[in-house]
């Protein structure tokens, strides 16, 4: 009875230390749609993306790459497109943030599109959609938005694995007071 008594008891104290540790670095989603309003191929486009937030401050004007993690699939025209498709690759694409907000992706793949605020400051990201003739970056058109959507973060395994413990254990425990 006590083995099973302490055995509950660092159960429990795994548990708790699971759910309170301090956050720690996780991989981050995206989905992202580019609504195309005008130029040679209006419509409704659909992308995703993730980063490692490790090296996140949060802290002023923050860039994350493909030595964060960044992975990016995005279907264009019937292609999809990732971030080897980058014209700077692997230097870019690149996410960016302010103050820990999330600007957008600078992505560029060239003869197709550039996604970003700016053409002449290609490593900033943002929300506007080009079309772009060549990696010449004063060929680009706007001809549409981008807007982002967080996806739904999964709960760390030691999180879950520490509840589940807890929870067998303290379901022993009360079988054996009967």
């Amino acid at each position: 009875m006590k083995l099973a008594k302490n055995i509950g008891i660092a159960a429990i104290a795994i548990a708790v230390a699971a759910v309170a540790k301090p956050t720690q670095a996780a991989l981050v989603n995206y989905g992202f749609s580019v609504n195309a309003t005008s130029g040679d191929n209006p419509g409704q486009y659909f992308g995703s993306f993730q980063y490692d937030d490790s090296t996140l401050t949060g802290t002023g004007e923050e860039t994350l790459g493909v030595s964060n993690g960044l992975s990016i699939l995005f279907d264009y025209l019937g292609t999809q497109y990732t971030e080897a498709s980058d014209f700077d690759y692997p230097s870019s694409p690149v996410v960016s943030f302010t103050n820990g907000n999330l600007l957008g992706l600078s992505y560029l793949v060239e003869d197709q599109f550039f996604i970003g605020n700016d053409p002449v400051n290609p490593n900033t990201g943002g929300t506007k959609f080009y079309s772009i003739l060549s990696a010449d970056l004063l060929s680009t058109t706007q001809v549409g938005t981008v807007s982002y959507s967080k996806s739904q973060s999964v709960a760390e395994p030691m999180t879950v694995a520490g509840i589940a413990i807890a929870g067998v254990m303290g379901l022993c425990l009360k079988r054996k007071k009967k």
